[in-house]
């Protein structure tokens, strides 16, 4: 068996790790490698392999930098089954429409610069067409529902707990009479998230192939962050301000919305106006409620004794699907709670609302994830004095509070928790989806506690196991 690395290796983003087993090609994962604009079509536009021979693509997750690249390669040639989750299909779908539309958008604005200098058109990487093309190709199967994606390996996928679908891949492994379990993490949760139910830990893995995004970071208890969105909502509101916050459409705005439900049923905060303000958020919603199965016990607990009935629905929360909807909040002036995508505050709704509640000092801007450098939403995170939006200058009046315990990948302790739950059959582990100060941390603490054979492989190495 050969295992090739050619995404998220020594990186977090474009996850693609090919295997190849008696003569079959099996691919796990076919993210969007995301950077700078030259490299990203650089890296996505060629495969290190020819997608028209492969056997078969098994996908752990809905999220583009391990789905994204499914519509390219569809387009070069890809015509098999793509393996997955009910849950991550559904979510998947849109979020390839999503990002067809998005990379026409971008085309069409560089194209405007490339004739005014007189150079010729460029291309998407793939369209919303292209994108629409892939949901044909994907084969659902539960957790724990057996498949054989090609000759010789029998695979399941187990919970990942890390956004609504997610999942580890179990292949049980028979080549030349020698049988082996190879388990990949896919992106690794935590546990007691909202909503979903937590990672299932490895078992008789004798081979890991791990993603180690925080291998080097200690995260908070997610019960800690929910006590930190009830104090920032419930100041913001007794001064009479608004609590904008920027979210990443899938899984945080799911969860923030949960939250805020279970505090105003409860008392914790006063009942005000909640709005929804993102299109892929809403649709995103709508796959949630569509997936119970996916939700954990003290979900079901919880709807089951809530009078909606429902996690993501209650009396003051509005998803907003119209433009003009969306318009109307810039002239209310009451408290209310807003949560509106990108994430990074780098496109989107969020600028209109960040553009007109910035200068206001009675407003919270909140920051619930991760800020890439030179993103908007570091900028406020870093709490800039004056920031651009649209290309105008705002002072930034409004106060900026950040709240850092709620990320959906595991960190240091999890993930070592992770690799010694199945030490008694491991013999070698592989460390992608991470950046080498998380990798090399990660490394030590795990040669720390007698676990060795840890690789932090190259983009495009081979290993033969």
């Amino acid at each position: 068996m050969r295992v090739s690395f050619h995404g998220a290796a020594q990186t977090v983003t474009g996850s693609q790790h090919l295997i190849e087993v008696s003569g079959g090609k099996l691919l796990l994962e076919c993210g969007l490698f995301q950077g700078r604009r030259k490299e990203f079509y650089q890296r996505n536009s060629h495969f290190a392999f020819d997608p028209g021979e492969l056997d078969a693509v098994i996908l752990s997750h809905a999220h583009i930098d391990h789905s994204g690249n499914l519509p390219h390669l569809v387009k070069d040639g890809y015509n098999g089954p793509i393996y997955t989750t009910p849950a991550t299909a559904h979510l998947a779908n849109i979020m390839l429409m999503d990002s067809g539309h998005i990379q026409e958008s971008d085309v069409k604005y560089v194209n405007r610069r490339r004739a005014k200098k007189g150079q010729p058109p460029v291309e998407p990487l793939y369209t919303m067409e292209d994108a629409a093309l892939v949901a044909q190709y994907f084969q659902c199967l539960p957790y724990g529902g057996e498949f054989e994606p090609i000759p010789g390996v029998v695979a399941h996928f187990v919970d990942a707990g890390h956004i609504l679908g997610s999942a580890a891949v179990v292949m049980d492994i028979e080549e030349n009479g020698r049988r082996r379990r190879l388990w990949f993490s896919g992106d690794i949760g935590r546990r007691d998230l909202p909503l979903i139910r937590d990672p299932v830990l490895p078992e008789g893995a004798d081979y890991l192939i791990m993603e180690c995004t925080y291998g080097d970071k200690l995260h908070r208890d997610p019960e800690e962050a929910f006590e930190e969105l009830r104090e920032v909502v419930s100041h913001t509101v007794k001064r009479g301000g608004k609590v904008i916050i920027p979210a990443f459409a899938v899984g945080r705005t799911q969860e923030l919305v949960y939250c805020l439900h279970r505090m105003m049923d409860s008392g914790d905060i006063p009942s005000i106006p909640v709005y929804v303000d993102s299109p892929l958020a809403v649709n995103a919603t709508d796959i949630f409620r569509a997936h119970p199965e996916c939700f954990d016990e003290e979900t079901r607990e919880f709807i089951a004794q809530d009078r909606h009935k429902a996690a993501l629905g209650f009396d003051h929360l509005t998803y907003t699907r119209s433009v003009e909807e969306s318009k109307a909040l810039n002239d209310r002036k009451d408290p209310m709670v807003i949560i509106s995508a990108s994430g990074m505050a780098e496109a989107g709704r969020i600028l209109h609302h960040l553009k007109n509640n910035i200068e206001n000092p009675l407003n919270t801007i909140l920051i619930v994830s991760w800020q890439a450098p030179h993103t908007l939403g570091r900028r406020l995170a870093d709490r800039d004095e004056r920031v651009k939006i649209f290309g105008e200058t705002y002072e930034r009046r409004a106060e900026v509070q950040t709240i850092g315990g709620l990320s959906a990948h595991a960190g240091q302790l999890f993930l070592m928790e992770y690799v010694q739950a199945t030490r008694a059959s491991l013999r070698q582990t592989f460390l992608v989806h991470g950046e080498k100060k998380a990798a090399q941390a990660l490394r030590a603490k795990l040669d720390e506690v007698g676990i060795k054979d840890v690789h932090f492989p190259e983009l495009h190495s081979s290993v033969v196991i």
